[in-house]
């Protein structure tokens, strides 16, 4: 293994680590968001999600993603365990081995599956998650990752996501949209006339460290996308427009709910952040900086506004997961073709369309329109046919005494609610 093959492959799965930490992030900001006696369940479910989603990657999802060149599916070399995996030695870079690229494209499968968990935490069952999530990650995700990343039919339209806006994020958020509609809001969220009402969460400090987490595993999320440490200019300028729509972002949340709110809401100004770091996932090796900083003052603003759009549409959302990863996976997505920049693509990407802004865009909004239809659609008979075969939220007495006790049998903060009852 020559010297570049060595590098190479310590930054890919250093990026890796940082983006599988990220599963601590999203732990951390659903469970403090959310009410204290959900909190077991929340932590129980973001912590199997990454078991259940490696599994189904292993089995099917990355041959369905990269097996050859069928535009629609892979079909070739589908199952990778015990088998000689030589057919893949060019897939992706040839500079890293092939369990290091696996794991890479692994824990961006278990992201996706994560987003899920927030739109749908303190009423979806435990099993029908569970197995929910292995499906999503054993066809759904894949089957989205080969039209993009593995060869398929909308990357020869020219349409592009560096780092997962759509792959990830937005079949994330698809998913989620539809078990959020099928499950219905939890219990007391509306009242009688069907105004939504605040259900604080429990522990700003455990969201706020999920936060800095997941800031922290964006820095191999979009970076560690370069897929080779030889160009610390094109890693450079990943990891600073990821870094500037985050910051943005969080600014103009933080102003658009003072505004609309009357204060400062943490959990808004929180979900600004994710919103920017989201937004310029697809876009962060196709646009200058300063469009990088613009992107992220749109996101925050158009966070705030569509955490209060759900709630008047009654799709109950605890976390806001729908708003940062789909709307802002959807605009990230968009926002690619309206700063996208011919010169910065060949430099950063190494992948130029030579398209105009105007035309880049419209392969951007193809794409968003075709994988939002199917993963809303194939997600939805899903959650349908578990719904119809095991049921897929707990009763209302599980619901309102918790599922920590009601799916678990036990309580995040036992010695916390022994007081409060003596």
């Amino acid at each position: 293994m020559d010297m570049a093959m060595i590098v190479d492959t310590l930054w890919v799965v250093f990026a890796g680590a940082l983006v599988f930490f990220m599963n601590l992030g999203f732990a951390s900001v659903e469970s403090g968001l959310a009410r204290s006696k959900n909190t077991v369940n929340i932590l129980s479910k973001n912590f199997i999600v990454f078991a259940v989603s490696s599994l189904g990657f292993m089995l099917l999802g990355w041959g369905l993603m990269f097996g050859g060149d069928n535009p629609f599916i892979g079909t070739q070399h589908l199952f990778i365990m015990g088998s000689d995996n030589s057919f893949y030695d060019n897939t992706l870079t040839a500079s890293v081995p092939f369990w290091g690229k696996f794991f890479f494209q692994l824990v961006f499968c278990g992201t996706a599956a994560t987003i899920v968990s927030g739109a749908v935490a303190e009423r979806v069952k435990y099993l029908s998650f569970i197995l929910f999530s292995f499906i999503l990650t054993l066809v759904i995700y894949p089957i989205i990752g080969h039209w993009i990343w593995g060869g398929g039919w909308l990357a020869r339209l020219g349409f592009m996501d560096f780092a997962g806006d759509t792959v990830v994020h937005s079949v994330g958020g698809w998913a989620a949209l539809a078990g959020a509609i099928i499950l219905g809001p939890r219990h007391g969220k509306y009242d009688k006339n069907g105004k939504p009402k605040a259900i604080p969460g429990h522990n700003m400090s455990l969201a706020v460290i999920g936060l800095f987490v997941l800031w922290l595993g964006w820095f191999g999320f979009n970076p560690g996308s370069t897929m080779s440490a030889g160009n610390g200019s094109a890693i450079s300028h990943v990891l600073i427009a990821t870094n500037i729509a985050a910051i943005m972002a969080t600014l103009s949340a933080t102003v658009t709910a003072w505004i609309l709110l009357k204060k400062p809401d943490f959990s808004m100004i929180a979900n600004g952040c994710l919103a920017g770091l989201v937004a310029v996932t697809a876009p962060c090796a196709f646009v200058s900086i300063p469009s990088a900083s613009i992107i992220g003052l749109i996101a925050g603003v158009l966070v705030v506004f569509s955490v209060l759009i759900f709630d008047r549409l009654r799709i109950d959302d605890p976390v806001g997961a729908l708003s940062v990863h789909l709307v802002n996976g959807v605009f990230g997505t968009l926002a690619l073709g309206l700063f996208y920049n011919d010169k910065i693509a060949a430099d950063v990407a190494g992948l130029a369309t030579g398209l105009t802004r105007g035309a880049q865009f419209v392969q951007q909004l193809k794409g968003v329109v075709l994988v939002g239809v199917f993963t809303l659609v194939v997600s939805a008979i899903i959650w349908l046919a578990l719904k119809a075969i095991m049921g897929i939220r707990v009763t209302r007495e599980e619901e309102l005494g918790g599922l920590d006790i009601g799916e678990h049998g036990n309580e995040a903060y036992p010695d916390f609610q022994g007081f409060l009852t003596k």
